[in-house]
């Protein structure tokens, strides 16, 4: 007799169907009660958001001193010896393209073991690019520096810097990658926007396997909005999911103090990063083809929001955002917001955490750390996330002196994060 049979036989047994179905029923009544417990507007999320912070993080003292090696190294010397801006993305070969905004090139010396100069540090005239890109190997050593600048300067008084970068389809369907890699264009401009105001948002085009530069378009040009601080540039991070590339930006806030800045989204389909048409903007309800239709999606100017460079990633069905807290807190302390969709809404800010500083620059309160961001692609244990040190003054030069005295003050550092659900 079959073992369907055999339960049949026995008086008061349950047919298989039914038990499956009630199986089926709960679960779908447990899925239904975890989605009520959500705000009505997180619901698209699904049972699987509960949200993501930082449980607990420590140095990642590999990779950041990966990054030393390489920059002290004098091997050659026309390579990166340190940088800010810190963007990466891997490649189809394995290799890890790192992507830099201002950047040093040049020579670094070996510390003369004389009071006073205990770092290595390079000459006051080094030479100086507004962006560079240096290749990491699969097995995670940095290898060459490609001919600086990558991106050339758009115009006299103005220049590029590299953020996310992603690889696409040449063109929708197309069997050849390239690498698209968004470009903020800014322009010199007397102080308060000492480092400029921002002009537009731009993607370049970079050929696989030998990552030459094929060609730069214009996506969204900002010049015309009379308040710098209100220009929106796409590309501080981005996320591929479900066929499109989501690409957050923001705005510069008040240049001359620290607020919160906002956050802003855009959508575009997978091969299509470098076509404007193709690109959509969040305005609060739906996705609009004119980007001065945007709303933001994160911010109130002055408690909640990002910094100008924040990263946000995927993980467990949420989306988690990491941005440096408004204020003087931002210029050492990370905080962490979730959502269950793209474009929020976002919970937080929650627990926040100080990445280190150099322990011996003194005096470490002139020091600043700053754009936080994710990379996935780095191997290792827990979630990689770099940030940039740098000198806190208003007067560049004086910043510039201390980073050539101190070479180390002016490269990425590494921390790995473990996350998890919220606490109540």
């Amino acid at each position: 007799m079959s073992a369907t049979g055999s339960v049949r036989g026995r008086p008061g047994a349950r047919r298989p169907g039914s038990r499956s179905l009630l199986i089926v029923l709960l679960a779908l009544a447990c899925a239904a009660v975890l989605l009520i417990a959500l705000p009505e507007e997180d619901r698209q999320g699904g049972a699987a958001c509960e949200g993501r912070t930082v449980a607990s993080w420590k140095p990642d003292e590999a990779t950041t001193g990966e990054f030393a090696r390489y920059g002290n190294d004098g091997t050659r010397l026309d390579d990166w010896t340190g940088g800010d801006g810190t963007h990466s993305v891997r490649l189809p070969n394995g290799q890890i393209l790192w992507l830099f905004s201002d950047s040093y090139l040049g020579q670094v010396h070996m510390p003369p073991n004389l009071e006073g100069q205990p770092h290595h540090w390079r000459d006051a005239g080094a030479p100086f690019v507004r962006n560079s890109a240096v290749v990491m190997s699969p097995s995670g050593r940095l290898e060459q520096t490609l001919p600086a600048p990558l991106f050339p300067d758009p115009a006299p008084q103005q220049w590029r810097w590299p953020v996310a970068a992603q690889v696409e389809p040449r063109s929708p369907g197309s069997s050849e990658q390239v690498v698209r890699v968004l470009l903020w264009t800014r322009a010199a401009a007397p102080a308060p926007w000492i480092y400029g105001v921002p002009t537009a948002t731009e993607v370049a085009t970079l050929s696989l396997p030998d990552l030459r530069l094929e060609g730069i378009v214009r996506i969204s040009d900002q010049s015309s909005v009379q308040d710098p601080s209100r220009r929106v540039l796409y590309g501080t991070t981005a996320v591929h999911e479900d066929g499109f590339t989501y690409v957050y930006g923001g705005n510069d806030g008040k240049a001359a103090q620290r607020p919160a800045s906002h956050a802003y989204l855009a959508r575009v389909p997978s091969g299509r990063l470098a076509e404007p048409d193709a690109w959509r903007y969040w305005d609060g309800e739906g996705w609009n083809t004119a980007v001065g239709k945007a709303e933001p999606v994160l911010g109130d100017g002055e408690r909640k929001g990002v910094g100008s460079a924040f990263a946000v990633i995927r993980q467990d069905g949420n989306w988690v955002l990491f941005t440096m807290a408004p204020g003087t807190a931002g210029l050492r302390t990370i905080q962490t917001y979730w959502a269950c969709a793209p474009h929020g809404p976002w919970h937080g800010p929650t627990r926040d955490f100080a990445p280190p500083l150099p322990e011996d620059s003194a005096p470490r309160q002139d020091l600043a750390a700053y754009n936080p961001q994710i990379h996935p692609d780095l191997g290792g244990n827990g979630l990689a996330l770099s940030y940039d040190v740098n000198w806190l003054d208003a007067a560049p030069r004086v910043g510039e002196t201390h980073i050539s005295r101190n070479v180390s003050l002016y490269r990425p550092r590494f921390v790995r994060l473990r996350l998890e659900e919220p606490q109540e």
